[in-house]
């Protein structure tokens, strides 16, 4: 199996709005949760919505999770890897320490969190996730990131510019114009 690239992508138009996730961050789950109405509000026509995985330090697992959404679009496309993100999202506390840093989680192993995806996502992601071209793409998302300044989670760009004004507290239609 090997690494497939620009796989989280949806729409096709000219203007190029990515935003930086994280997959356990709640403030990345509130923008992920509004992309659909986006493509919805503008058209796929229009804007090509492009999502970037940035795993952070803080939240211990996010490596692990990233991996396992690469591993799901690796396995069954980016349809399995947006299922993924969205049964980590509503299930957030299971898959994050508390605080970041203690509660049930200290005691789960990367082992544990993959055997919750599958049972969410009905996926078999456990052979797939120790293949070694998904380091490949752990490893482009994070230099990606880099690269652009993004140091926290969710950021946004729109042609390939930084916004440092949108937030995933802003309501979709702000978005929409923005990319209109």
């Amino acid at each position: 199996m090997a690494y497939l690239g620009d796989v989280l992508v949806w729409g096709h138009g000219a203007r190029v709005f990515e935003v930086f996730l994280e997959p356990t961050c709640p403030y990345s789950a509130k923008a992920f949760g509004k992309l659909e109405a986006l493509l919805a509000a503008v058209g796929e026509d229009t804007v090509t919505v492009k999502v970037r995985l940035h795993s952070q330090p803080w939240h211990m697992f996010s490596p692990v999770l990233v991996r396992a959404i690469l591993t799901a679009a690796a396995v069954g496309g980016k349809d399995a890897a947006k299922s993924v993100m969205a049964a980590i999202y509503a299930r957030i506390p299971e898959f994050e320490f508390e605080r970041h840093a203690t509660g049930p989680n200290r005691d789960a192993t990367p082992n544990d969190l993959i055997r919750r995806i599958e049972g969410y996502t009905g996926l078999e992601l456990m052979a797939a996730f120790d293949d070694v071209e998904l380091d490949k793409g752990t490893r482009w998302e994070t230099k990606y990131a880099r690269q652009n300044s993004i140091h926290v989670s969710p950021s946004f760009m729109i042609d390939g510019i930084f916004q440092a004004d949108m937030s995933s507290g802003d309501d979709v239609t702000k978005w929409a114009e923005r990319l209109a």
